[in-house]
C-alpha cells in the first residue's frame, strides 16, 4: 500500500499522512517514558535519576540511527516520486546491507564505551551502576532498534505512514506488561525496565519486516537489485551521514546540559528529566510534521513538482503556529501536574523544578516546530549538508548558553540552553531554504518553457 504525494491537495495530504507519524511517535516515546513512570513509581527519585540521566545518550545514540536511516529514505522517497522502481529496490537494499554494518559497530563500540562516557558526564556515584545497567542493555538492542526504524522509515517513504503505527501501538502496549512484570513483580531493579524495553522493540521490528515482505510488491527483489554496488552506497551514506550528524551533534550538546544538571543532585536530574520527556510527548506534533514534509518534498523533489513544496511549505507553517499555542497552553496548565506521574509521594519541590522549565521554553515553540519544517524540506530535496550545519548551531548555542548563564543563574540558565539552541538553529535554514527553492523554481520554469 503506498501513497502518492504528487497529486490532490496538499494540506489534506500532509495532515492525514501527519496524524499517524505523530501517534506513532508518541507511542515510540512511550518505551522510554513507561520505563521511567515504572521506575519512579516503584523504586523511587534515584532509581528514577538513572533511567533520565541516560535521556541524553540515548538521544544521541538514537538520533544516530534515525538520521541514517532517514537519510537513506529521503533517496528511496525520491526513487518512488520519479516512477523508478528498479533503483528504489536498489536502495532499499544498499540500506539493508550499511544497516547490518551499523548495528555491529555501534554495539560493539558503545559497549567498551559504556563507563567512560558516563564518568565524563559527571553521572552521581550513588545512581551510577544503575545507570550503566541500564544504558547498556539498551546499547546491546540497538540491532532490533536499527531494523525497526529502517522497516519504518521505507514504508513511509512509500507513503505508508499507517503500518508501522500499529506495530508501535501493540510494542508499546506489550512494554507495559514487560515494566510491570520486570519491574514491579520480579527483582530485576532497572535493567528489568531496559530489558522490557529492548523485548518491546524486537516484537515491533519483526513484525515491520514481514508486513513490508508482504504487501510491498515493488519490493521485491531480484538477484540484481541486490548486488551490492560500492557507488550506490556511497550516495545513500551521502545523504545519510550528514543526517546522522545533525542528531547527534543536537545528542552531543544535551549531554553537555546533563553533565552540568548532573551537578545540581537527584532530585534536579530526576524532575529535569520527567519534564523533558513530558514536554516531548506534548510537541511531538512537531517531528511529526517533519517526517511526513521530508516525504511530501522528496516525493515532489523527485516528481519535479517545485511550486508544490513551496504550497505545501505554506500550509505546513499555519500547523506549525497552531500547534505551539495548543502545545504552550498544555504545559502552562497541565505540564508541571503530568510531571508526578513518573515520582511517587512528589514533592513541591520536584514540581517546582519543572514548572520553571515549561515556564521558559513554552515561549519558544514556534521556533523549534520551525525546525523541523525548514530542516526537513530541505532533507527532503537532498540537501544533507545545511541541516546538519543548523545541528552545529544548535550545539554551539547550547555551550555557550551553558558557558555564560550556568554559573550566573543556575538551573533557569540550564533551562534556557534549549530555547537558545532552537533560535539558533534557523540562522543558516531560513536563508538557504529560499536560496534554494528560488533556484529550484527557475529551474522548473526553464523547463516547462522548453516543453512548450
Amino acid at each position: 500500500m503506498t501513497n502518492d504525494m504528487t497529486k490532490g491537495n496538499p494540506l489534506k495530504l500532509i495532515i492525514m499522512f501527519t496524524i499517524p507519524v505523530l501517534i506513532g511517535n508518541i507511542f515510540q516515546n512511550f518505551y522510554n517514558i513507561v520505563d521511567s513512570i515504572i521506575v519512579g513509581q516503584f523504586l523511587g527519585v534515584d532509581a528514577l535519576a538513572a533511567v533520565g540521566t541516560t535521556g541524553s545518550i540515548n538521544f544521541l545514540v538514537i538520533g544516530w540511527v534515525s538520521g541514517m536511516t532517514s537519510g537513506f529514505a529521503i533517496l528511496i522517497a525520491q526513487s518512488f516520486g520519479a516512477g523508478d522502481h528498479k533503483r528504489l529496490r536498489h536502495y532499499v537494499a544498499m540500506s539493508i546491507y550499511l544497516c547490518a554494518a551499523m548495528a555491529a559497530v555501534m554495539t560493539a563500540g558503545l559497549l567498551i564505551a559504556n563507563e567512560p562516557v558516563l564518568r565524563l558526564m559527571n553521572t552521581p556515584d550513588n545512581i551510577f551502576g544503575d545507570t550503566r545497567s541500564y544504558i547498556a542493555i539498551i546499547y546491546a538492542g540497538l540491532p532490533v532498534t536499527i531494523m525497526y526504524n529502517m522497516l519504518a522509515g521505507t514504508a513511509r517513504s512509500l507513503g505508508d505512514s499507517k503500518t508501522p503505527l500499529y506495530f508501535l501501538i501493540l510494542s508499546s502496549l506489550l512494554n507495559i506488561g514487560l515494566d510491570l512484570l520486570f519491574v514491579a513483580v520480579l527483582p530485576m531493579g532497572v535493567a528489568g525496565a531496559a530489558y522490557a524495553t529492548v523485548l518491546a522493540q524486537g516484537v515491533s521490528a519483526v513484525l515491520c519486516f514481514f508486513y513490508v515482505r508482504r504487501h510491498f510488491e515493488i519490493l521485491h527483489f531480484s538477484r540484481e537489485d541486490a548486488r551490492f554496488n560500492g557507488r550506490s552506497a556511497w550516495r545513500l551514506m551521502v545523504m545519510g551521514i550528514p543526517m546522522a550528524l545533525q542528531f547527534s551533534i543536537t545528542g552531543l550538546g544535551t549531554m553537555i546540559v546533563q553533565a552540568s544538571l548532573n551537578l545540581l543532585g537527584s532530585a534536579y536530574i530526576a524532575a529535569f528529566a520527567a519534564a523533558i520527556k513530558v514536554q516531548n510527548i506534548i510537541v511531538q506534533v512537531f517531528p511529526s510534521l517533519g517526517v511526513t514534509m521530508a516525504t511530501f518534498a522528496g516525493q515532489n523533489a523527485g516528481a519535479g513538482k517545485i511550486k508544490r513544496i513551496r504550497k505545501g511549505m505554506r500550509q505546513a507553517f499555519f500547523i506549525v503556529l497552531g500547534g505551539s499555542a495548543v502545545c504552550a497552553l498544555i504545559v502552562y496548565f497541565l505540564g508541571d501536574s503530568m510531571v508526578t506521574m513518573f515520582v511517587k509521594d512528589p514533592t513541591g519541590e520536584i514540581r517546582s523544578i519543572a514548572r520553571q522549565m515549561f515556564r521558559i521554553s513554552m515561549w519558544f515553540y514556534p521556533f523549534l516546530g520551525t525546525i523541523f519544517l525548514f530542516r526537513n524540506v530541505l532533507q527532503g530535496l537532498g540537501d544533507g549538508f545545511v541541516p546538519m550545519l543548523g545541528g552545529v548551531f544548535e550545539l554551539f548555542a547550547r555551550w555557550l548558553a551553558i558557558v555564560l548563564l550556568a554559573a550566573p543563574l543556575g538551573y533557569v540558565g540550564i533551562c534556557l540552553t534549549d530555547p537558545c539552541a532552537w533560535v539558533s538553529a534557523l540562522i543558516p535554514l531560513i536563508p538557504v531554504y529560499f536560496v534554494r527553492m528560488k533556484r529550484l523554481m527557475r529551474w522548473e520554469q526553464e523547463k516547462m518553457v522548453a516543453a512548450e
